[in-house]
């Protein structure tokens, strides 16, 4: 984790201007990483990716759900859409054709299917009486 250290630049305009960044110190959260990679750029590139892919996560945005199953749903296709039918440029794969989780590009159909394969098997699995 890195936590930046805010303070006010003496050269700045007081008023409007924001806090300049005058340092930062990284901690371990987990694990051990290599301090030469601790960064917040990552998780920013992940929350900027993720308000893009999805717009209920958007700013001054007024989509909505009214039950939390739909926001869920919501969320899960975003990151599905993401994961396996967007080829990023940098890996020029999907991230899960990057990780070897598939081997082929998905395509919507392929996603419904899953979808409906997943809310199957949660069918199947509650009239068993399993949670």
């Amino acid at each position: 984790m890195l936590v930046k250290i805010y303070g006010t630049d003496p050269e700045g305009e007081k008023r409007y201007s924001p806090a300049k960044c005058i340092g930062g110190k990284t901690h371990g959260i987990s694990g051990s990483p290599d301090p030469k990679h601790i960064s917040t750029s990552y998780i920013e590139r992940q929350n900027l990716s993720v308000r893009m892919t999805n717009r209920r996560f958007t700013r001054l945005a007024n989509p909505f759900s009214k039950k939390l199953e739909n926001h869920m749903a919501a969320v899960a296709l975003g990151y599905l859409a993401y994961n396996f039918i967007k080829i990023h440029r940098t890996l020029r794969v999907t991230p899960a054709m990057a990780a070897g989780v598939t081997d082929r590009l998905w395509d919507v159909e392929d996603l419904v299917a899953a979808c409906e394969a997943a809310s199957a098997w949660r069918k199947g699995k509650r009239r068993r009486g399993q949670q």
